[in-house]
């Protein structure tokens, strides 16, 4: 009991000091939400049908639609880049980012980095299953598919994983820059994972465009509950050691 009540002040004590990031944050998750539902809610009637079909029309070419645009290693480019939103990869920067976190002995937000990337593929998934729409058919696939193809799961997956670590991870940054390079790599990353799904032909724009969102709905939830838990930068013991280790 004591521990939540604790964490419950520490909430407040956040919403209070940080007003304006809050009321930001939550502008965008419920503009995000709502565009979500907006967007599947046209998925649905099938009113984004001849334009999601035209979209991954043009990532072939016009006189085969089995061959991708452009030189020929931009198909291997594709697959390597829709490789980076697969499960075992965005399992390997989990379990990489935890470790940088335990170092650091940051447990409450490691904690928060495991439920909230956990969750957030969970949900991918769940989604996938709950809509059930059926992957496109206009062109050949140039990637191995299993599921179901709204919302983008490499999109989503992609989104939550790679934003929400670099949420939770920058603020233990030092320099600015630093932090808003790793904020831009994520952001980059995650939408060239869900161009080349429309490239490889397994997704529609729409199934990008709806994992994108979600997967940012997400991210934008799990930074402001991880900001919201009190942690040290470094831990005062590191320090020690390593200044320690500095002397002659």
């Amino acid at each position: 009991m004591k521990r939540a009540s604790a964490a419950v002040v520490s909430i407040v004590r956040f919403l209070r000091s940080r007003e304006p990031i809050v009321l930001v944050g939550l502008l965008l998750i419920v503009a995000g939400t709502w565009g979500f539902v907006e967007l599947a809610d046209e998925v649905i009637e099938g009113d984004t049908g001849s334009f999601d079909r035209w979209a991954v029309r043009q990532f072939r070419s016009a006189d085969d639609a089995a061959l991708p645009i452009g030189p020929t290693w931009m198909a291997e480019m594709g697959r390597d880049i829709t490789g980076l939103g697969g499960v075992a990869v965005l399992t390997l920067f989990i379990i990489a980012a935890t470790g940088f976190l335990a170092i650091h002995r940051a447990y409450r937000t490691m904690v928060v980095l495991v439920a909230s990337t956990v969750g957030g593929i969970t949900v991918s998934m769940l989604l996938k299953q709950f809509f059930d729409r059926p992957r496109p058919d206009v062109v050949p696939h140039l990637s191995q598919i299993y599921s179901s193809s709204f919302p983008s799961g490499h999109s989503m997956m992609s989104a939550v994983v790679y934003l929400t670590l670099a949420a939770i991870v920058a603020p233990v940054l030092k320099h600015f820059w630093v932090r808003f390079y790793v904020m831009a790599c994520a952001v980059l990353l995650t939408g060239l994972i869900g161009i080349s799904r429309v490239y490889m032909g397994v997704h529609y724009p729409t199934d990008v465009l709806a994992g994108w969102t979600a997967g940012l709905v997400w991210a934008i939830a799990c930074s402001l509950i991880a900001k919201s838990i009190p942690e040290k930068r470094l831990d005062p013991v590191m320090l020690d050691d390593e200044a320690d280790a500095d002397q002659p």
